[in-house]
């Protein structure tokens, strides 16, 4: 049954005054049919103004999250203007987006951006992830250069520094950290929509659908520079590079929370941070119990584990543990064509050589290969 407040509390205010003008004299039964009989009138005679609902008067910890990470001085610089409106046209059916970021130089053609679309249409039926991918673009020639290519591309406020971030030495710069905790906190805003996102450096190529090694139980996923074998142990090595966060109360503060830890460490980046408070926000002793997936190297590769890789295994290929971007594109030029060159054998051709005992490992990475990646 639905009780309206307003009317209640009138009830009571015209009950009251009326008790204070009569004397004792008076029966009580009397004074409460007066007082009855003229705040039946008032109800009828009066407007009703509505009380705000009781949920709205209660605290909760989704209303405490959005106002601590929303009213603060640095989230009121970066409203985001226009991305509400833009996600609901990127997500999927289950409200989950794809994020990837770049600046001009990434953005180019030639550069990474060509290569990271081109591995979702030499993969395994992915190319329709493409439809769900939202491009950050760090700079005004980083976002013109996505509308070339690309549907869904947002402009990130660069109000922060008046630094020209178009250029690849300035992208690991004092500025380019700045920018990087911007990104965070736009994702920050994506779990406050109400939407799950996949964040996927640039520098990584898509072969297979990801989403099938993500477990419905975590809370995050994140991929590793070296994984222990434990998708559960908080010692793992997490790569934020490429990660899932799911839409949840908790998973809004855990992002509020990583955000605030930058204050006692100003100068790092947002995955420095992250392997500092993981236990904090993921461990048994934390408040926020976030579950956190730590995901095999065996499916999201990278060089710096790349022994343990196999092209039939392989989900996507993480161009880390490398320094300078054309390095990256010339390595991962070159994985694109390995992956390619494995897709065109036939299946009986796959099958034979698997049972004769032959794996599908990627050659060592020409300019950012190291002794400690080769084959063990």
């Amino acid at each position: 049954m639905e009780v309206d407040l307003s009317n209640t509390v009138k009830f009571i205010f015209v009950s009251e005054i009326i008790m204070e003008f009569h004397d004792g004299s008076l029966h009580r039964i009397v004074k409460f049919w007066i007082a009855t009989t003229i705040t039946l009138f008032l109800l009828l005679a009066l407007p009703s103004q509505r009380w705000p609902p009781l949920d709205a008067m209660m605290p909760s910890p989704w209303r405490a999250t959005k106002q601590n990470s929303g009213n603060s001085t640095e989230d009121a610089q970066f409203n985001f203007s226009g991305l509400a409106e833009l996600l609901p046209m990127v997500a999927t059916d289950d409200r989950t987006v794809i994020i990837t970021s770049v600046n001009e130089a990434f953005a180019r053609p030639g550069s990474l951006l060509g290569l990271f679309r081109e591995s979702f249409f030499a993969g395994e039926k992915i190319d329709h992830f493409l439809d769900h991918l939202l491009i950050v673009a760090m700079d005004p020639m980083a976002y013109r250069h996505c509308r070339t290519v690309h549907r869904f591309c947002y402009l990130i406020p660069t109000t922060k520094t008046s630094m020209d971030l178009s250029s690849a030495s300035d992208f690991m710069s004092d500025a380019y950290v700045e920018l990087v905790w911007t990104k965070l906190e736009l994702q920050q805003r994506v779990l406050q929509l109400g939407y799950s996102f996949l964040f996927t450096d640039v520098d990584i190529l898509w072969f297979r659908d990801p989403f099938r090694h993500i477990g419905l139980h975590a809370d995050m996923a994140t991929s590793c520079d070296v994984f222990s074998g434990d998708a559960d142990d908080l010692g793992n090595w997490p790569n934020t590079g490429f990660y899932y966060v799911k839409s949840t109360n908790r998973t809004v503060e855990m992002l509020r929370r990583w955000r605030a830890a930058r204050r006692g460490f100003p100068q790092n980046h947002e995955q420095t941070i992250f392997n500092y408070i993981r236990h904090e926000i993921a461990g048994a002793g934390s408040d926020l119990r976030i579950r956190v997936q730590f995901l095999d190297t065996a499916h999201f590769s990278g060089f710096c584990q790349l022994f343990r890789n196999d092209m039939a295994r392989a989900c996507t290929m993480h161009a880390n543990c490398c320094i300078g971007m054309a390095n990256k594109i010339s390595d991962l030029r070159d994985v694109l064509g390995q992956w390619r060159n494995y897709t065109v054998m036939a299946p009986a051709e796959k099958m034979k050589a698997m049972a004769a005992g032959r794996s599908f490992q990627w050659r060592v990475p020409a300019k950012c290969g190291t002794p400690d990646k080769r084959p063990q």
